[in-house]
């Protein structure tokens, strides 16, 4: 299966029609379908329904668009790398975080990375730290910066000193918002959002004791803001990382921290053995030194 196949693939998923996608692709309508029907041959499955007026994927054509933009995006950055290494360093650093209190030390690392590199860029990606640990897997992002407890053997890291601090959202007007902090004993009766991650679910089983199976769990979340919204509707309350609640506006939705207290630490990691480009080995060379102050 060529790239360039690849490629044809997805702008016709994308334009849904034959003729847009060969206009797109600069290629002739006969040329463009006939390496489509050549492509479906040698996979042996159907990937397109082909309508009048639209053309849409099959079932298998949804998952190999998927792992298509996948290839196509591991390719491209590839490309950019093997182009970075003759020129003077720059390029673009990808990083996975979540939405943790250690994130706080990631501006002055970046400022003082770009005072001797100021041509190398940064691009963000928030997410728990399974789904960056998958992209870190996949050669799609560099560095991450990891919630623990997480699974390192894979990895050379640079844990953090900062104490990550679990907290309750809630409605500024509830009547816990009252309380300077927040129990086990509190939280029985009112329905919960979780961290959908099962091993940090782990850690706070450990911390309810034997009343974590009397929860009344409503909801599961992947991350703080999407989980607010359902807590500033009245319907739950979150159990969260503290992170970058702290910055948020209070007037709708505040916090409280739970007691006893419960923290947990976070990591800066990149794989072992993976190829980095030059810029990235530089910011990796330049964490080590920072971070670890």
């Amino acid at each position: 299966m060529e790239i360039r196949v690849l490629r044809y693939f997805l702008a016709v998923a994308r334009e849904e029609n034959i003729t847009k996608a060969s206009e797109v692709l600069h290629i002739t309508q006969p040329t463009l379908s006939r390496q489509l029907s050549q492509m479906e041959e040698e996979i042996g499955v159907k990937l397109f329904h082909r309508g009048a007026r639209k053309i849409t994927l099959t079932n298998e054509g949804i998952l190999l668009r998927r792992r298509a933009e996948e290839i196509l995006q591991l390719v491209d950055k590839t490309e950019k790398e093997l182009l970075e290494q003759e020129e003077q360093i720059e390029g673009k650093i990808s990083i996975g975080c979540g939405e943790l209190a250690s994130v706080r030390r990631l501006p002055e690392l970046f400022r003082t990375f770009r005072e001797k590199f100021p041509r190398v860029t940064f691009d963000l990606f928030t997410a728990t730290a399974d789904l960056v640990k998958e992209q870190m897997e996949k050669g799609l992002i560099d560095v991450g910066l990891l919630l623990e407890p997480v699974d390192m053997e894979k990895y050379d890291f640079i844990r953090l000193n900062e104490k990550e601090n679990w907290v309750v959202l809630m409605r500024s007007e509830d009547a816990l918002a009252k309380k300077e902090y927040v129990t086990a004993k509190d939280l029985l009766p009112l329905p919960l959002i979780l961290p959908r991650r099962m091993n940090v679910q782990s850690e706070l089983a450990s911390w309810f004791g034997d009343d974590y199976k009397k929860l009344n769990v409503a909801f599961t979340s992947n991350l703080n803001t999407n989980g607010a919204v359902i807590v500033n509707s009245g319907l739950a309350y979150s159990l969260v990382i503290e992170g970058a609640v702290s910055f948020w506006d209070q007037s709708k939705v505040t916090y409280r921290p739970l007691f006893p207290p419960l923290t947990a630490t976070s990591v800066f990691a990149w794989k072992r053995g993976q190829p980095f480009s030059p810029a990235a080995t530089k910011f990796i060379e330049h964490a080590k030194c920072f971070l670890s102050i």
